[in-house]
């Protein structure tokens, strides 16, 4: 089985600088004895331009019949008729483990500022089982910014009435830290190919959390890869899933939190003027097919609900708790067929590329990039404006020089517990002008809200248009 890794060179960083991220030295080749064979890495080329790195594992198939490397099919045969000498599986994930496991913590001792920057990566399986086909593929790899290219193989091309087999080879290109590359590598191989070649128990919880921190607990298929990671033993998925949960974040004191803001808010009617203000925006753009991302509990989609301009409207929030509110909020169970037809929830996370967001007029994004950390942001950011990319972009976020209008709110404190962080209006606005220019767009800003002469408004507004 082979792995390759290519990372192309700018004139700041040369590719060869790979060598100093995955502690191997372009100029040797070296090997790791592993209790299923031998694996050899080597760099097929080097330069500043462009450098590749090749992981070759050599499985030895009398280890595999005698049991020393596990073996997790059935059947008399299955220890003597596998495709495990030749197809990418859990027993490349221990190979990446051994020789690339102080790159894949993220840690360089001579480039440290270069692990910690999402990097031009292009990684190549030569063959891959798929179980469930290229639509599983696409939906492990897509949500984390990845391209997909995979291309089918038949099961015998002397036979080819015998159809088409589980097996593609696979490219997977994407801007992203070399260490976040390797760990999804790491976890998703062996989902793909839903099986393991050893025994699966506790450990293998800790392993699956540790390895995905920061990326399994949002992203849209995390049960099923959960469920596949761990073979599918119910007890072990639950723990995982549930651990899981807790690192996405304590959904009901988040909603304990949005109240409290609510609360603060009341007195001006500052949530009623906001929603009001967003739904007017949308219609001034002529969107009929509109995203409510974080829509929470569906106050403003059943405000998009109620003007026949918008023919679709999609929301879509981390929390099943919250879309499970929306639902009831909306009553999507007693609308009438047409309208059930124009309105749609998914679970999802604002941090991944989601196919499923492709193709909209619009997007509004009300009070969700303050609760949002600096990298999380950023990712979310290319989310929006690259890969979903509407027309129009509706994005409210609080102004934090009107917070000295609330005598209940203390000194520098912002209004909610959540909040990352509340932009003055010249943050927000220099903030958004960057966007805007980066990828294509011009922004306008309106102040929502009874408007200060000194402090502005309560909420500011930002309306991005594409071209």
């Amino acid at each position: 089985m082979l792995l390759t890794i290519t990372l192309t060179g700018t004139p700041e960083a040369p590719a060869t600088d790979l060598g100093y991220l995955l502690f191997k030295n372009p100029a040797n080749r070296h090997e790791k004895e592993l209790s299923c064979g031998v694996a050899h890495l080597f760099y097929p080329e080097a330069s500043a331009e462009r450098c590749t790195v090749a992981l070759l594992l050599d499985i030895d198939p009398i280890a595999l019949v005698r049991g020393r490397a596990g073996g997790g099919e059935s059947g008399p045969l299955a220890q003597y008729v596998n495709d495990r000498p030749y197809v990418a599986s859990s027993l490349l994930s221990v190979a990446l483990g051994q020789l690339f496991g102080t790159a894949m913590s993220g840690r360089s001792k001579d480039r440290p500022e270069l692990a910690a920057q999402p990097l031009p990566l292009l990684a190549t399986l030569a063959v891959l089982p798929c179980r469930g086909g290229e639509g599983v593929l696409r939906r492990l790899f897509e949500p984390l910014g990845y391209a997909v290219t995979a291309t089918r193989h038949t099961l015998d091309e002397c036979f080819p009435e015998w159809g088409e087999s589980a097996y593609f080879s696979v490219e997977l290109s994407g801007t992203v830290r070399l260490s976040e590359l390797l760990t999804h590598l790491y976890v998703l191989i062996p989902v793909l190919d839903d099986e393991k070649h050893y025994w699966v128990g506790d450990d293998e919880v800790e392993k699956l959390l540790r390895r995905g921190e920061g990326w399994l607990s949002s992203h849209p298929q995390r049960e099923m890869i959960a469920a596949r990671y761990l073979k599918h033993q119910r007890s072990l998925t639950r723990d995982a899933l549930s651990r899981l949960l807790e690192e996405a974040g304590d959904e009901q004191a988040g909603e304990t939190q949005a109240a409290e803001e609510e609360v603060l808010e009341e007195r001006i009617s500052l949530n009623s003027n906001r929603l009001a203000a967003v739904v007017a925006a949308l219609q001034a753009s002529g969107a009929r097919r509109v995203l409510d991302l974080g829509c929470g509990e569906g106050r403003l989609m059943r405000a998009l609900l109620a003007e026949k301009q918008f023919e679709e409207i999609l929301g879509m929030d981390v929390s099943c708790r919250a879309l499970e509110k929306a639902k009831e909020r909306l009553r999507l169970d007693r609308l009438p067929p047409r309208q059930q037809q124009r309105v749609q929830l998914i679970q999802g996370s604002l941090m991944y590329r989601d196919i499923r967001l492709a193709g909209y007029d619009a997007a509004a994004v009300v009070e969700v990039i303050e609760h949002l950390e600096s990298a999380r942001l950023a990712a979310f950011t290319r989310v929006l404006f690259e890969f979903a990319r509407p027309d129009t972009v509706v994005l409210t976020t609080p102004n934090s020089e009107y917070n000295v209008k609330w005598p209940t709110l203390p000194a520098g404190k912002m209004r909610h517990t959540d909040h990352r962080f509340e932009w003055t209006r010249a943050e927000f606005q220099a903030w958004s002008g960057e966007v805007a220019e980066r990828y294509g767009y011009h922004v306008n800003f309106q102040p929502v809200g009874e408007e200060d002469a000194e402090v502005g408004a309560a909420t500011q507004l930002g309306v991005f248009e594409r071209g």
